[in-house]
């Protein structure tokens, strides 16, 4: 599974114009999910982002974690996470899960989530066209690949 955070002071999902999901101060995570990933990718992704110390404390240095800065999570699936640009210029999906396993994934991810916070995770709608807004807040972007476990 790859995710891509961001650190934010709004952000929110909506499909046809309507909202579906929206937080104020938190972490917008984009969720790619790949064949041959498993709950135990899902496991150590939900951990490691609530665990992340991205924001800033009472000095300016980033330092807490959303759950010490009482932060939401909005999660959005996004098969083209896994793109591979290797051979010419249009990317190529291959290694994006079907839907049987990437949706199960994507929700144990976010269920992990609110278990590991106390509340609700926000999420955009699966496999639809989404459009996504948010106010990033630093920036403050990162990439984590459950692959590498870095």
């Amino acid at each position: 599974m790859r995710i891509v955070i961001q650190r934010v002071n709004k952000a929110q999902v909506a499909v046809d114009n309507e909202i579906k999901g929206a937080i104020g101060k938190g972490l917008m995570v984009l969720v790619g999910v790949e064949d041959g990933d498993t709950p135990a990718d899902a496991e150590w992704l939900a951990a490691k982002t609530v665990g992340l110390r991205i924001f800033n404390d009472e000095e300016g240095v980033m330092n807490l974690s959303l759950l010490q800065a009482g932060g939401e999570i909005l999660a959005v699936s996004q098969f083209t996470l896994t793109a591979s640009t290797r051979k010419g210029n249009r990317p190529s999906y291959i290694r994006a899960a079907r839907h049987d396993v990437a949706i199960p994934l994507y929700d144990l991810y976010c269920n992990l989530l609110e278990n590991l916070t106390g509340r609700p995770t926000r999420r955009g709608v699966f496999g639809a066209d989404m459009e996504v807004t948010l106010t990033n807040d630093g920036p403050v972007t990162i990439i984590i690949d459950s692959r590498l476990r870095e």
